[in-house]
């Protein structure tokens, strides 16, 4: 039985039947049933048109649950006919899931789920496991997020920046349990890329796979992460990183920037230095010039800071983060840095501490602890 088939189909039948008047609930409800039946009946009998089979085993699915339940009646009524058997149409349906999915009248966390359900395929458990929440509990939010965009007019569904924020977020996330969220975002933004012709869907694909390339350089063999400037640059993946620039390039050619162009052109520079040394931090400060610009987000400002202390100095960088509210996430371990940088090494043992404490994870916590241990070993104290 071939599963990623299957996982493959599942937008394109979903889409089928709420185009064909199916809610969105009751039509998720039925392609996983057409799912389990398919896992039963393929490997015995396998179908000539695997996605006209389960368009009409789905469809069938949800007229017998819609004739069952007394409170869809009128929708009953308006159903005619099964579909017949045979190939479908060729629709953008993947698409249209992808906007659906990340409707605005959702929040952040339901529509990322919700993605991953609908659009990547992946189980409950499988989303609760990545998210280490309960599967209870997942399910839940996955329930509430369905019935939400249910009642959504299916021709009203959120804009491109909407799904790429969804798309991040589901990056972001990285991987636990036995889902790597990483690489399955990637593996949605290409369906997207493929399916809608935008400089920053492209720019963002480049943005993943540029960050992903350095994925097996970030933690030592003990778990612990390790810092740009300290990682292997061989083994970074050069696949990767060879394609995230092309991609790149190509979107920058259209001159229409966004942030996720932005940000995967600093992401290139840092791939493109052989060195941390040889690193061009002029054009990368130059970037988040363009980025604070595009964003006038408070981090991207304080992620300029530290650029700005690698191009003109640590004194520059002190100067730039003045300017920033202390209580930016991460601003304590910058000032750490930055103050280490500068030589001040007692300032920076005490915010190294400190930042420690306010760390947003256990790695993270264990960095910023172990800097604070080295400067005062150093210090003799």
């Amino acid at each position: 039985m071939d599963e990623a088939l299957l996982r493959s189909l599942t937008p394109s039948v979903l889409t089928v039947l709420v185009r064909r008047g199916a809610d969105f609930a009751a039509a998720e409800d039925a392609v996983q049933d057409a799912l389990v039946e398919a896992l039963r009946v393929w490997p015995a009998d396998p179908p000539r048109d695997a996605k006209g089979w389960l368009v009409t085993v789905a469809w069938r699915k949800f007229l017998d649950a819609t004739r069952s339940d007394l409170a869809r009646r009128r929708r009953e009524d308006r159903v005619e006919e099964e579909p017949a058997p045979g190939p479908a149409p060729a629709l953008d349906d993947t698409l249209q899931l992808y906007f659906l999915c990340a409707h605005p009248s959702l929040t952040p966390a339901s529509a990322v789920a919700l993605t991953l359900r609908a659009v990547g395929g992946l189980t409950t458990r499988q989303i609760a496991e990545a998210y280490l929440v309960p599967e209870a509990t997942m399910a839940q939010r996955i329930s509430r997020a369905k019935r939400t965009v249910s009642r959504v007019r299916f021709d009203q569904p959120g804009d491109v920046a909407t799904v790429l924020r969804v798309l991040y977020l589901v990056f972001n996330e990285g991987y636990s349990g036995d889902i790597d969220l990483a690489a399955e975002a990637i593996r949605l933004t290409r369906q997207l890329a493929t399916a809608i012709d935008h400089p920053e869907v492209a720019g963002l694909l480049a943005l993943m796979l540029l960050h992903h390339a350095r994925r097996t350089a970030r933690t030592a063999p003990d778990g612990s992460l390790v810092p740009l400037a300290e990682q292997d640059r061989g083994r970074w993946d050069t696949a990767s990183i060879a394609e995230g620039v092309v991609i790149l390039q190509t979107a920058l050619a259209r001159d229409r920037l966004g942030e996720f162009q932005a940000q995967a052109a600093i992401a290139a520079l840092h791939a493109d230095a052989p060195t941390a040394a040889e690193t061009d931090w002029v054009q990368i400060v130059e970037w988040y010039d363009e980025l604070a610009h595009l964003t006038d987000s408070p981090v991207v400002r304080l992620n300029r800071a530290v650029a700005v202390g690698e191009a003109d100095g640590p004194r520059a960088g002190l100067a730039a983060l003045a300017e920033l509210d202390p209580s930016l996430p991460r601003h304590t371990a910058v000032a750490a840095y930055l103050h280490e940088r500068d030589g001040d090494v007692a300032t920076a043992a005490r915010l190294y501490t400190e930042a420690a404490r306010l760390a947003p994870n256990l790695a993270e916590r264990d960095h910023l602890t172990r800097q604070a241990a080295r400067l005062n070993a150093g210090r003799g104290g």
